[in-house]
């Protein structure tokens, strides 16, 4: 069963970025459906994996990660 997450990203600032988070998601063990939001810095993630698990990915793409709520 998967949880969806949201994170906030507050260094996410343009295309690039967006970019290097979406491709360090895409494919990861666990991870199924994601969206990035660049205007409102939010990334959602639908994973079978821990919320920890998920901003371990979002940090080696090199951006810090904070889950919302």
């Amino acid at each position: 069963m998967s949880n969806i997450y949201n994170f906030s990203v507050p260094d996410m600032s343009c295309g690039h970025c967006k970019m290097r988070i979406s491709q360090a998601l895409t494919g990861a063990d666990g991870v199924g459906d994601f969206s990035v939001d660049l205007e409102t810095k939010v990334v959602s993630v639908s994973a079978d994996i821990g919320a920890d698990a998920v901003i371990d990915l979002i940090d080696e793409a090199g951006y810090d990660a904070v889950l919302l709520g």
